[in-house]
């Protein structure tokens, strides 16, 4: 049975050891520690009357117990009695090991009692365990008092539930983790900033931006990029409370094929302050974020341009048709006008002649007259150049959409292409649909050319560069050329300078000349190239349509 003090030793034991114990408090002794204490026993130099000393301490609401040297239970208060739930005759004598819960590794106990033992003061967590076998979270405070030899006498052990905290901060973590696996699993990019643009939070789409662009930071990739398309600094512009929806922004990757799309998003958000002076309701304005989303957009993007590339290859190949119509026709008309000149140069001898051949000279007038008739029938057959407006045009972005266009048969055919544009051209007043097709007859062309050369190495060469305020551009193949004689007769309607000719009622530069000329140019065959052939052609701008 465990020995059992009277109350007045009790108090006494209580007293002496906080005295000593606020005498000289051991070295790391929390000073909140010894400021409560103080104020429950007053001044060590004059202090309150022993039995007011006592009541204070029993009466604190922290857990207090006092033990000898090894730890036994000489004293414990109301607040112990509470927390734990023994009476303190159920534990006066027991070693304070009645409260241990194997939930506590065994080292932080040895590292607790080699600390007291050193005459040092030890802090930290135990799982203790009630009366009731329920395991609850001790903050835990153990002061060694030393008698006035510096002998250890007692241990002051104070300590509190932590239970409820711990809980708290755990359903926290597990929030937090929530938060995190909903945000990872999202498929867009997800970032909040601070006021000063730095990351705050993000997720796993952030992150492999990240390694996609090689350590920039993704989120000042974005920032120019949309503040570039707004022609404003957007972050700033919503972390002021302007945000901004769905602004699609192109950013090169290294390593991509072609740049990648993304529609981005910015919403501030408002954050409370959470200073004491809160604690009562009295809201104040806290710091205000960014909430930064990017859906990256790029798979859609790119089969709008391949839809805008079919179109456009309908749309050529359907002007290409009716060039060929009307190239067909022209010629017919040229043909047919020939005999008609004979004919009437006949007519006009036969009538400064004899009498008698007014029977002949009336035959050929109705042949002329025949013939006239085909010819406007003829001429009224041509189909008619669509009107098309008039606008600023970039010449490197249509070659590249013809390249484009012409990319399966250039393979089919082993052609190289090289491209070399020039970096800044400037804009023209042109339309687009004739410049297109403009071109796919040049590379048409050259292809057709470079098909009917023995050459293993097949080469086609586009360049484009300024000239004061036109823009000058070569298309150059290494096929077998045009010969001299024939440099301006390849510009007639009816001419077909291949050898294979079946199906073709000419090569389109009759049309392209007219285009080029419409666009206040010029178009040449280059003299000078004498291994393949080289068009050279400059555009200016194109006639007002009024």
């Amino acid at each position: 049975m465990p020995v059992r003090e009277a109350p007045d030793t009790v108090q006494q034991v209580v007293i002496n050891a906080l005295g000593e114990f606020l005498a000289s408090p051991p070295d790391g002794t929390p000073i909140e520690v010894v400021e409560a204490l103080t104020l429950m026993g007053g001044n060590v130099l004059d202090p309150l009357p022993p039995r007011l000393f006592f009541e204070a301490v029993e009466q604190s609401p922290v857990a207090i117990s006092i033990t000898d040297h090894r730890a036994a239970i000489l004293y414990a208060n109301r607040a112990f009695e509470t927390l734990t739930g023994y009476s303190r005759e159920e534990v006066l004598g027991q070693n304070e090991s009645i409260l241990s819960s194997n939930a506590t590794p065994p080292s932080v106990y040895q590292q607790l009692w080699r600390t007291i033992q050193r005459k040092e003061t030890w802090t930290g967590t135990l799982v203790n365990r009630t009366k009731a076998g329920l395991d609850y979270l001790a903050e835990l405070i153990i002061s060694p008092v030393l008698d006035r030899d510096g002998d250890l006498q007692y241990f002051l052990g104070m300590h509190r539930d932590a239970t409820k905290v711990h809980e708290l901060e755990g359903a926290l973590r597990q929030q937090k983790a929530r938060i995190e696996t909903v945000l990872d699993a999202a498929p867009v990019i997800v970032a909040l900033l601070d006021s000063k643009g730095q990351i705050i939070l993000d997720n796993q789409e952030y992150k492999k931006l990240f390694g996609d662009l090689r350590g920039k930071e993704p989120a000042d990739v974005l920032r120019a990029a949309v503040s570039e398309q707004l022609g404003l600094d957007a972050f700033a512009a919503c972390l002021e409370g302007r945000g901004f929806k769905d602004v699609e922004v192109a950013i090169e990757i290294p390593g991509s094929m072609g740049p990648r799309w993304f529609a981005c998003s910015g919403t501030p958000v408002e954050e409370s302050d959470a200073s004491a002076r809160t604690y009562f309701g009295r809201q104040a304005p806290g710091d205000r974020r960014l909430l930064l989303l990017a859906n990256e957009v790029t798979a859609r993007r790119r089969e709008i341009e391949r839809a805008h590339l079919e179109n456009l290859r309908a749309r050529l190949a359907e002007q290409q048709l009716m060039h060929g119509m009307r190239e067909a026709l022209a010629a017919a008309i040229y043909q047919i006008q020939v005999p008609l000149n004979v004919i009437n140069a006949a007519a006009a001898m036969v009538r400064g002649g004899a009498g008698n051949v007014d029977t002949l000279a009336g035959m050929l007038d109705q042949i002329s007259v025949s013939g006239a008739k085909a010819l406007a029938t003829l001429t009224s057959a041509l189909p008619e150049e669509p009107r098309e407006a008039g606008v600023m045009v970039n010449v490197n972005e249509l070659l590249r959409q013809v390249l484009e266009l012409e990319t399966d048969r250039l393979l089919a055919t082993g052609i190289v292409v090289d491209w070399r544009p020039a970096h800044v051209l400037p804009e023209l007043a042109g339309h687009k649909n004739q410049l297109r097709a403009l071109f796919k007859h040049l590379i048409d062309n050259a292809i057709q050319a470079l098909c009917e050369t023995n050459r293993a190495h097949r080469e086609l060469r586009l360049t484009t560069r300024r000239v004061d305020e036109a823009v000058e551009v070569e298309i150059e193949d290494n096929g077998p050329g045009i010969p001299a004689e024939d440099r301006y007769r390849v510009f007639e309607p009816f001419y077909i300078g291949w050898r294979n000719r079946r199906g073709k009622a000419g090569m389109g530069l009759a049309l392209s000349q007219e285009i080029v000329n419409a666009h206040g140019g010029t178009i040449e065959v280059d003299p000078t190239m004498t291994d393949g052939c080289r068009i050279r052609l400059s555009l200016t701008a194109v006639p007002d349509d009024d």
